[in-house]
This record gives structure tokens, sequence and C-alpha cells, in this order.
């Protein structure tokens, strides 16, 4: 009797550590912070996409920085994970290890560079003022000639900040998102909203009554426009791994991939 429970037992152990030996490794992911609320950078839609990833709540992201998000994961080796985090919490989140990235549309200004480290841009564009097509200022060529408007940018950027550029500018509390900020330009309540180009060129592609001024050389804000991956600060095994990722990346590949998330953003509601 105890040598056949010996036997059983022995056979127990046997098939214990071969189920041990045939469990698949952990699966290593690749967590980015974006807002999911900045087109043609990022959105989110409830359609299932190739290029959309899926968030939960039956909600997916896609963008610019999915597609940027998505190259970057295959080349570490590891599958990607999307967090929606609102813009003023994006800097805490990477700090405290809630997620690996920030892919975000964000400009590596001096003061972020004082709370997380950043890669080279990985996209660079130029700064315009979004407005209503039948409003006056739609044929404008100098910043200048916003003074005395009211002209919004979003919160806690520098689309915000380089408003006071603008002499004599009616500077309008700031939003949080573009999508609330264009329902302000259309009800009126402002008159023009600062962006980059290619938010303007969704924004404006999507809704018909508006449009976007780019102005004179020398007569525009003075602003960096160029945004980069942010990882912790003193993280540099990842900032090094993305970095090569990203150099392996040409310019015209860059330029097709905004091409292609402007042409498929959604309609701003």
């Amino acid at each position: 009797m105890k040598r056949v429970l010996a036997l059983v037992l022995a056979t127990l152990m046997l098939l214990a550590a071969a189920g041990c030996g045939s469990k698949p490794a952990e699966e290593k992911t690749f967590t980015i912070g974006m807002e999911c609320a900045y087109a043609p950078f990022n959105w989110t839609q409830l359609e299932k996409t190739d290029t959309a990833v899926d968030i939960g709540n039956a909600s997916y992201a896609d963008g610019y920085d999915v597609v940027m998000g998505k190259y970057i994961a295959e080349k570490l080796g590891r599958t990607l994970v999307i967090k929606p985090i609102a813009w003023e919490g994006l800097e805490p989140a990477v700090n405290n290890g809630e997620i690996d990235a920030i892919i975000a549309g964000m400009t590596a200004t001096p003061e972020r560079k004082q709370n997380v480290d950043f890669t080279t841009p990985y996209y660079e564009s130029k700064m315009v003022v979004i407005v209503r097509k039948d409003s006056d200022l739609a044929g404008i060529t100098d910043i200048q000639q916003l003074s005395g408007r009211k002209v919004q940018g979003q919160l806690n950027t520098i689309y915000d900040d380089v408003i006071d550029q603008i002499d004599g500018v009616d500077h309008v509390t700031p939003l949080a998102t573009y999508p609330l900020m264009v329902v302000a330009l259309q009800n009126g309540e402002v008159d023009a909203l600062t962006a980059e180009l290619p938010v303007a060129v969704g924004v404006t592609s999507s809704n018909s009554d508006l449009t976007y001024v780019e102005f004179d050389a020398d007569k525009g804000f003075e602003a960096d426009t160029s945004v980069s991956i942010a990882v912790k600060k003193g993280n540099t095994e990842l900032l090094d791994e993305i970095q090569k990722a990203l150099d392996s990346i040409t310019e015209e590949t860059r330029q097709q991939w905004m091409i292609e998330a402007t042409g498929r953003q959604p309609a701003q509601e």
C-alpha cells in the first residue's frame, strides 16, 4: 500500500512539474498614457479597427500617437496597453509607475524636463489659430491682428501660454480638451483657438463652419511645436530603447502616419 501511495505521489509531482514547465512566460507590456481626446494625435472611438487599441468600456483609442505606440511596442517586443489619462495627470502617472511612457503630443518644455525625461521629437509642426469661417479673422496674417479678440488655448499647454504674445488680447480661460474648445468657438464664446497645424486640419475637416489661419513669416507665435515621448525621470534604459525604435522611423513614414491619422479621425461632436 505504501509503495502504491509513493508511486501516486511521484506521478502527481511529475505532472505538476510538467505543468509548470509548460506555462507561458509572463507577457510583457508597454503601457502608455494619453488623453484620447486630442485628434489627430489621439482620440476615442466605439468602432474596432486595424489601427485602434482596446481601452475598455467598449471603447478604442486611435490616432497618430496610437500608431506610434504600436510601432514602438513591437520594436520592444511588448504588447501595447493604453490608459486614457487627463492631461494634467500624465506626468504624475509616468513617475508613479502607472504607465511606462507618455505618448500624447507633448512638447519637451524646460519645465517638463525637470519632472520627466524625453526622447528626441517624433513629430514637428507649426502653430496656427482656428476661427469661424465667416469671421473677419479668417484672412489675418499676423497674430497681432487678434488684439482685443477672445482667444482660447488648451489647459496646461504651450497653446495657452503663447496667447499672451498677442498685445491687448482677451485671454479666455483655457479648457481641458479640444472638443470642448471647438464648441465654445462655434457658439461664439471665443473668437479663435490656438492649435498646432495637424489638430487644426483635423478640426476644420470635420467642421465645415471652421477654418484655420497660418501666419506670415515672423508674424506668428514663437513656440516649440515639436512633440516627444516622456518616461520617468532617470529611466535611461527604457528611454534608450524607445529612442532606438524612434530612430528607425523615417521622416517620410512619420508624415504619412499623420496624413492617415488626420484622414480617419472622427468628426468632432
